[in-house]
């Protein structure tokens, strides 16, 4: 009898212990960079051994639900949408069966929706954090897996985070901390995390919030770069290193493709935040600065929240799994043409393979059923749920002469033409219809085109031609191409 009682007693007990020693050892870490010098630096090594720990035993249970939850799917969706309507701040609807739940909440947009909770006025998020159960589960299931298939990027000193804001959707208190080396704690300048990361040659893994942030943070490294190397050298922010200022410098002088791996050559992966939209931001940076090395996103947030999580960082193309937990996730089924008359929505065990579907979500916060215009395609499933992956957004189309240009027509009408374009690098475009820019004046509709490219300073009207002649149609008068970047 006693024998069990120990064994019941072991796990809690062991757990408080791992508790206690976090609590300690943050002060004993400040005194080991005290004392650096004389040897002391296994504090910092014992307490990330430590925080790593309690980290997966809290990841096993994530798991866990997870693997419960993605195999009752159905119950599982209907205990988070009874947990939303009840915790709504609005009229609920009564909760006994999805028909009446869809016929009392219509589809809105999203824009729709933050309109009429902000008074009519479409106010942008104000927070970089996201909120619920598929955050949490998307960060330390992604840690899990980013550190199984590269064991060595969360050693002490193997990673640094590069702008203000995480890509983790969801913070985590003392372990975030304690496995974040690199990145001074606390710290929201941006030059100041570049500045640390560039003194530290040894990196392992690259944070960014976005692949679109981490492309500016590059371009900035280029433009600011021998500021940077004199406050390497002067001792800035630490320590005068003057040979690390003749590196950075020596890196730069030879141009952007590959300039990360010149810069950090253990570098292995590079982790940013899948929010839609970052495809041709990745796709610059695989090009050019970060060539070589592997992305990772560990979930795809929207607006209302994180509705996909990455298990697989050793896929190339970012693969999500719909969880059926908060938000409450539907999938519309994507049909041919407009989408006027909107078909009935699915739960996520109705979705087919390779099937395209837009996401809907209704939160706790604000009781609506909001139609996100993302539009994903099922690749797979994990027990019930399904796996899928990002294709575009809908809404976002060009009409000029009634055609309907969808944003992923064009997208890849442009980066076909691109292609052809030699040494030409898409770094990022806009497009809008002349009678928006008022330069339609004396010629017929046509669409404005504005890329910033890399490696062509120069457009002909050959290369503009090759636009239309990739796909934009034969009704549609050649786009004009400005802005380009050498």
């Amino acid at each position: 009898m006693l024998l069990w009682l120990l064994l019941l007693l072991l796990p809690p007990l062991f757990l408080l212990v791992l508790l206690f020693l976090l609590l300690l050892l943050p002060p004993l870490a400040m005194l080991g960079q005290r004392f650096q010098e004389a040897g002391l630096s296994w504090l910092a090594s014992l307490q990330h051994c430590v925080a790593w720990r309690v980290l997966s035993w809290a990841a096993t249970w994530q798991q866990q639900r997870l693997e419960h939850n993605t195999l009752h799917v159905g119950q599982s969706q209907q205990q988070a949408l009874m947990w939303c309507l009840q915790r709504a701040q609005g009229p609920l609807c009564p909760p006994t069966d999805m028909s009446i739940f869809r016929n009392h909440l219509p589809l809105t947009k999203v824009s729709q929706a933050q309109e009429e909770e902000n008074g009519g006025q479409l106010l942008p998020p104000t927070s970089n954090q996201y909120h619920g159960e598929a955050s949490l589960q998307a960060t330390l299931l992604g840690l899990v897996a980013l550190n199984k298939a590269y064991p060595e990027v969360l050693a002490p000193g193997g990673t640094a985070r590069v702008t203000p804001t995480s890509p983790w959707p969801s913070p985590l208190p003392w372990p975030g901390h304690i496995l974040d080396q690199v990145s001074p704690p606390g710290t929201k300048d941006p030059g100041a995390l570049l500045l640390e990361a560039l003194r530290s040659p040894g990196l392992k893994a690259l944070e960014a919030r976005t692949a679109v942030e981490l492309l500016d943070v590059f371009l900035a490294l280029e433009a600011d770069g021998e500021e940077l190397a004199e406050a390497i050298a002067a001792g800035t922010s630490g320590v005068p290193l003057p040979g690390r200022a003749a590196e950075l410098r020596e890196a730069l002088e030879q141009g952007p493709r590959g300039l990360a791996l010149r810069l950090w050559p253990k570098l292995q992966v590079v982790v940013t935040l899948d929010a839609g939209g970052q495809a041709e931001a990745v796709a610059a940076l695989g090009a050019l600065w970060c060539q070589g090395l592997a992305f990772f996103s560990p979930a795809y947030a929207a607006s209302g929240g994180v509705v996909g999580l990455n298990l697989w960082p050793e896929q190339p193309q970012g693969l999500y799994l719909l969880p059926p937990g908060l938000p409450f996730i539907e999938l519309l089924p994507v049909e041919e043409g407009a989408q006027e008359e909107a078909p009935s929505t699915l739960l996520l065990a109705e979705a087919q393979r390779d099937k395209e579907y837009e996401l809907v979500l209704t939160d706790h916060v604000r009781l609506a059923r909001c139609r996100l215009g993302d539009v994903v395609q099922v690749v797979g499933a994990y027990n019930q749920c399904p796996i899928v992956r990002f294709v575009y957004r809908l809404g976002q189309a060009l009409s000029v002469r009634g055609e309907v240009t969808g944003e992923n027509v064009f997208s890849e009408a442009l980066g076909q033409a691109v292609g052809q374009w030699p040494g030409a690098k898409l770094l990022d475009h806009i497009c809008v219809e002349s009678s928006i820019l008022d330069s339609s004046e004396g010629s017929a509709p046509h669409y404005e085109v504005f890329v910033e490219l890399r490696g062509l300073r120069n457009l002909s009207e050959e290369n503009r031609d090759k636009v239309k002649e990739t796909g934009m149609g034969s009704d549609c008068m050649a786009p004009g191409c400005h802005g380009d970047r050498g």
